[in-house]
């Protein structure tokens, strides 16, 4: 039975003296493979590697590039103030704007799952990613503007401040010289001489436009004759200028107007005892005063210049008005990525949590986010090398004056190579700096996807 199995079967195929051939296709894929990426690798070396070698050399030399110096421009580097501000504010950068956004990504992609327009809403959204770093810092930089009539945010700041506490009405008012009025270290108005109920007073001011002048603005001149009662004291707030001249000063003339809306108060030993408000035509009346002397003033909140809003762009604000610029265009990507990672969720496990009697906070702090922290993480990492190679944002923003205050890595390697500084040397060490905080995030996320992939 055996004979017969290997007669049938016959002898083995002798080897054939070309089997080496099915190499030979391989081989051949090989060479094409490598003809195709030659190029990428040729453009990778030119415009990545050969860069890092160069500025890892020319980290070395002093700034004229001729003397070697060796690692002189590290230690530089951190005797160096600006430079050292420059490294705080990049921490400042690498803490909160990864954080911020991906929280608002988070919350924002949880949210929109309930919306109706949702498409509609995360295109709104992610719309800044198509702005050029260089056109949002020209807007951020509008919007920041110090003057209200330019900068919106502080268009929005004056107006809500002027809403709750008001605003003067006069604040270039001021009083004559020797005319009854004494300034005082505070701003305000005070009356030389005693008033003493059953008593008048005209208080001129000058200093105001008659164009500035409040629209219900009425002359005075008939409210400096009203007479007082036993227990008031009745006055005049105007402006002692005649339009076209004429005007005798200190003496209410007919054409002179009242000005209303100042505050006028009656001072006893230094005490507030009696204030009120003028009229339209800058009359007053302080009653239930008893006998005795008083002194009148004019609180220094008459002549308070105008709120002017927030200093966005001041040493003590730039870098956070920076990040809220940085905000507002990647918050749309940390949204798109988190709603795509949440749209792969287990939607059962989310169900049965629910049946279970779980709210939806809970459901948010132990399922959601627990089974999204991979694409958290990912998204986190992804923004850190980002926030740390910052440069546009933060060069067009920052005014000159504070630069400084403003500087990160990126910018700061700018100024000191090209900027003024002309030190190539330092700006190469601050560059190798920059790579070598950015790669140990990139081998990171690079592992991170490899991870995931197998």
């Amino acid at each position: 039975m055996t004979a017969t199995l290997v007669k049938e079967a016959g002898p083995p195929a002798p080897a054939h003296p070309g089997g080496a051939r099915g190499g030979r296709p391989r081989r051949r894929g090989r060479v094409v493979a490598l003809l195709f990426v030659l190029p990428a690798l040729l453009l990778l070396g030119a415009l990545v590697v050969y860069p890092v070698l160069f500025s890892v050399g020319r980290s070395l030399f002093d700034a004229s590039g001729n003397e070697f110096v060796g690692g002189g421009n590290y230690a530089e580097m951190f005797r160096d103030p600006t430079t050292l501000k420059a490294v705080r504010n990049t921490a400042i950068w690498v803490v909160v704007a990864p954080a911020l956004l991906t929280g608002l990504g988070l919350i924002l992609a949880v949210l929109v799952e309930k919306v109706r327009w949702a498409t509609a809403f995360k295109l709104l959204l992610f719309m800044p990613m198509a702005v050029s770093f260089l056109a949002a810092g020209i807007i951020f930089r509008l919007a920041y503007d110090q003057d209200p009539d330019k900068g919106v945010l502080n268009a929005a700041a004056v107006t809500v401040h002027d809403a709750f506490k008001g605003t003067s009405s006069y604040p270039a008012a001021r009083a004559r010289d020797d005319e009854g009025l004494t300034r005082q270290a505070d701003g305000s108005y005070v009356t030389g001489a005693d008033v003493s109920p059953g008593g008048t007073a005209a208080l001129g001011l000058v200093g105001v436009a008659p164009k500035d002048l409040p629209d219900d603005a009425a002359p005075a001149h008939a409210a400096a004759s009203r007479r007082a009662g036993a227990d008031e004291v009745r006055g005049v707030v105007y402006l002692d200028f005649t339009p076209g001249g004429g005007g005798k000063p200190g003496v209410v003339d007919r054409e002179e107007s009242g000005l209303p809306g100042m505050k006028v108060e009656a001072l006893r030993d230094g005490r507030t005892v009696a204030s009120t408000t003028t009229a339209s035509d800058g009359s007053f009346r302080l009653t239930g005063l008893e006998s005795g002397s008083y002194a009148l003033k004019l609180p220094a909140a008459n002549f308070a210049p105008p709120y002017e809003g927030i200093s966005w762009l001041g040493p003590t604000l730039v870098t956070p008005a920076i990040i809220g610029a940085y905000l507002w265009i990647w918050t749309g990507f940390a949204m798109v990525l988190i709603g795509a990672g949440l749209s792969t969720l287990p939607r059962d496990a989310l169900e049965a949590a629910r049946m279970d009697g779980a709210n939806e906070w809970q459901i948010f702090r132990r399922i959601t986010v627990p089974l999204l922290a991979p694409v958290l993480t990912v998204v986190f990492v992804t923004l850190v090398i980002n926030v740390m190679k910052v440069f546009d944002l933060v060069y067009i923003i920052a005014p000159g004056p504070v630069q400084e205050d403003a500087t990160v890595l990126a910018t700061q390697m700018w100024l000191v190579s090209f900027g003024g500084g002309n030190n190539q040397g330092l700006g190469s060490a601050l560059g190798v700096l920059l790579l070598l905080l950015v790669v140990p995030a990139m081998v990171f996320n690079v592992r991170r996807f490899r991870r995931s992939q197998r």
